[in-house]
């Protein structure tokens, strides 16, 4: 359709230029006749007009949008369907969008959280009158020419997908996925916590210059490491601050803010204690807020991880590392759109290393049993007391390493104390040039041996699967991967000695070795595999 027909269907208005476009329309400046008034025209998708079913959808949400009259609200003054268009009009606002002065000048922390709120408290008063946005971004954020922060757009990504996220045949995403919630990508039921996940993401992004999740992948990955992964922590942002944004980016959406105002409640609580209870004041930015968000923002959070005065956050601009989020798909009518939730899968599992630790774990566990070592005859003995073998002197060695070389006593050899307590099961010998295994005749679990392998055994089975949890949850770095590897090895060994120790066989280096290797790899195996 051509510029003429949208200047037929609003003659009481004068139709500028074209001003913004995006994925859901495309805008252009106005003014109206009469009342001389600039205005800003959305010119909806073909797409709209030609589905009698979404057009009918999105003249009922019109009449919701033309009720909505809050200060952050860009309001709807008009909508007019005729000639197969679909347009609203709506105030015009020439102070720029967040995002051209997030990009250019850069905003302080306390712009942005005094941006999030304005937000937030538009949002809710939205909500609260049946609408949704589902498509906050700061490119959706306006200025007005004094600086007062309105939200626009409000349902139209709601009206064209049903609450649905929506891809094109190419990939291209119906929406911003940088922004989006998991529970909106994943085409589940919707609540106002889909914005509240939106306003986390934006606010995350303001304060440290970048998006939650690593970038690359196009539109298709992004929105796949928001449904299953968590997002970075945001390490640049001291506590409280950074605790509430990191709980409105919660995947579950029962487990984040249940809407914008308990958001904003403990954003400006957050600020407070950050930036002083008088922060808003000295801020000089216009911001409309309920009550008990007032409240909250004249006083420090009640739950502060930290004293004030130690806490440092810059009070430098903060720029965006980002040339521009991934764009969205511009809908039109031939477009072949398919709910996101039949394009995203699961991240593939790399089952050869999962195989790789299975096997390795398998071979740990047989190599004790199947490699008995070298056969020695057995001389059962109580260490407590003077060992009686034949003999001037005795040594005794655990896989090489030394643990009593004693001459013989008149009742024998008499072994130190500390090796007595170290022997468990069997260990080799040797009196006058004749090896042996030299096996204590008490119980294993009074051994430091016996007693040390199972604890031991514990012990890295326990810091193995918080590893892997951890790696699975995406809560910690490559550092992890790295621990894996001495875990794997005292895995191994712990296997090696306990089972040498209960069947009393001779516990020889080289298989300890080959047990140690195996554990570290089944260990960095399975670290790689929960990492991918």
């Amino acid at each position: 359709m051509t510029l003429s027909s949208v200047v037929a269907a609003l003659p009481q208005y004068a139709v500028g230029e074209q001003i913004g476009e995006g994925g859901m329309g495309v805008v252009y400046g106005g003014v109206h006749r009469q009342l001389g008034r600039p205005v800003a025209i959305k010119r909806l998708p073909a797409a709209v007009a030609e589905d009698p079913r979404m057009s009918e959808r999105f003249e009922h949400e019109a009449r919701l949008l033309a009720r909505l009259d809050h200060p952050h609200i860009v309001p709807v003054y008009d909508y007019v369907r005729q000639h197969g268009e679909h347009l609203l009009v709506m105030e015009r606002l020439d102070g720029g969008t967040v995002w051209s002065r997030f990009a250019s000048d850069g905003l302080t922390a306390q712009q942005s959280c005094g941006i999030v709120l304005a937000a937030l408290s538009g949002l809710h008063a939205a909500h609260e009158a049946g609408v949704l946005h589902l498509d906050v971004k700061p490119k959706n954020l306006l200025f007005t020419s004094n600086g007062l922060v309105k939200v626009a757009d409000f349902g139209i990504s709601q009206v064209v997908s049903e609450g649905a996220t929506l891809v094109t045949h190419g990939g291209a995403v119906l929406g911003t996925p940088a922004y989006i919630a998991p529970e909106q990508a994943l085409g589940n039921a919707l609540t106002p916590a889909a914005d509240v996940y939106a306003a986390g993401t934006v606010l995350y992004e303001l304060l440290s210059g970048d998006l939650p999740f690593e970038r690359g992948g196009g539109p298709i990955a992004m929105i796949q490491k928001r449904v299953y992964q968590e997002p970075r922590p945001l390490h640049t942002v001291p506590e409280p601050l950074a605790g509430v944004v990191m709980h409105s980016l919660t995947r579950d959406p029962s487990a984040r803010y249940r809407n914008a105002e308990t958001f904003a409640i403990d954003l400006a609580g957050a600020a407070a204690h950050l930036f002083g209870p008088d922060w808003l004041m000295r801020l000089g930015m216009p911001v409309h807020l309920a009550p008990q968000v007032s409240a909250s923002s004249a006083k420090p959070s009640a739950r502060p991880a930290q004293p004030r005065e130690t806490l440092s956050i810059t009070r430098q601009p903060i720029r965006a590392t980002l040339t521009d989020p991934v764009p969205a798909a511009r809908l039109s009518g031939g477009s072949t759109l398919v709910p996101a939730a039949q394009v995203i899968k699961p991240p593939a599992r790399p089952w050869w290393l999962w195989l790789v630790a299975a096997v390795s774990l398998l071979a740990l566990v047989a190599v004790p049993f199947a490699v008995p070592g070298r056969e020695l005859p057995s001389f059962p003995a109580d260490l407590s007391g003077p060992v009686t073998v034949e003999g001037q002197r005795l040594v005794v060695s655990l896989a090489g390493v030394q643990l009593a070389d004693v001459p013989r006593g008149p009742a024998g050899f008499e072994l130190p104390g500390a090796a007595r307590w170290i022997v468990g099961g069997a260990v080799t010998a040797a009196a006058d040039g004749r090896e042996f295994l030299l096996v204590s005749n008490r119980t294993p679990w009074l051994s430091i041996m016996g007693t040390g392998s199972a604890l031991l055994l514990l012990f890295t089975l326990a810091y193995l699967e918080s590893n892997l949890r951890a790696q699975r949850r995406r809560q910690t770095g490559a550092g992890a991967v790295v621990v894996s590897v001495p875990l794997g090895f005292g895995l191994g060994l712990a296997v090696w000695l306990l089972v040498s120790v209960l069947l009393q066989r001779e516990p020889t280096l080289p298989i300890a070795l080959t047990c140690g290797v195996l554990g570290a790899a089944a260990g960095i195996s399975a670290a790689l595999a929960s990492r991918r």
